[in-house]
């Protein structure tokens, strides 16, 4: 039984961070004080990936200090930022440009990818597996970088939908979820403008986006997508695929 639950939490923590399950097998070696020799083993390999995900083609967004471009801490520590070279660049030149458009706006990436192997999914997501697709939160208030979600993820724009309910979906409504968020309005000026100049981007290969928000922003282009009702909902974050 003990062994089961370590291959268990091994399983979870491989899927939430791709290395964080062979560190937590490894620290089951130590004869004591294992759980801060996790963290201490997690925190090295976490450093090291840094160094070697250049290696297999990706780089990690940053998280720290007051970049224009920055991603919440906690999928810093979960290792989910990491992107090819192309879409780094791309979003940095997304900041910039939001910067131009709005001084003190910044630009927020959630999740982007894992720092190793193509084809490793990225649960919940359907794609996020290769490095070349990302996230992005949507402007709210200022948008200097205030989220309505502690995740940037499932504070929904509510909106007309065609999707009817049905299993299996990773369309989830989270209504017990919703009255918790803070009351901060989109910013559809930002929000408009950052994704418009994303689609006016040839490095941009799509985008995914509720029809509901597509209309509310005054958007049409043949790379602006709905993802499908059996896919998450997209009236909470931008999905950008190079």
């Amino acid at each position: 039984m003990r062994i089961a639950t370590h291959l268990a939490i091994a399983l979870v923590l491989t899927i939430v961070t791709q290395i964080g399950g062979l560190t937590w097998l490894l620290s089951r070696c130590a004869p004591r004080w294992r759980l801060a020799v996790f963290a201490g083993l997690y925190g090295a390999a976490s450093i090291a990936a840094l160094w070697l995900a250049p290696l297999a083609g990706r780089v990690a967004m940053p998280c720290l200090g007051e970049a224009a471009l920055r991603a919440p801490m906690v999928f810093c520590l979960l290792n989910r930022t990491y992107v090819t070279p192309d879409l780094a660049a791309l979003l940095t030149d997304l900041s910039a440009e939001m910067t131009r458009h709005a001084p003190g706006t910044r630009t927020v990436m959630l999740d982007g990818g894992f720092p190793f192997i193509d084809g490793f999914p990225l649960l919940p997501h359907l794609s996020h597996d290769n490095g070349r697709q990302a996230d992005l939160a949507f402007w709210y208030g200022d948008g200097t970088g205030a989220l309505r979600s502690p995740l940037g993820y499932f504070a929904f724009e509510d909106g007309p939908t065609d999707c009817a309910p049905r299993w299996p979906s990773l369309r989830w409504n989270l209504a017990p979820l919703q009255p918790l968020w803070p009351d901060i309005p989109l910013n559809a000026d930002l929000t408009r403008h950052a994704t418009a100049w994303l689609l006016a981007d040839p490095r941009t290969a799509r985008i995914f986006l509720e029809p509901h928000l597509q209309a509310r922003l005054g958007l049409d282009h043949p790379k602006l997508r709905f993802q499908g009702c059996a896919a998450a909902r997209h009236d909470d974050h931008i999905h950008l695929d190079i």
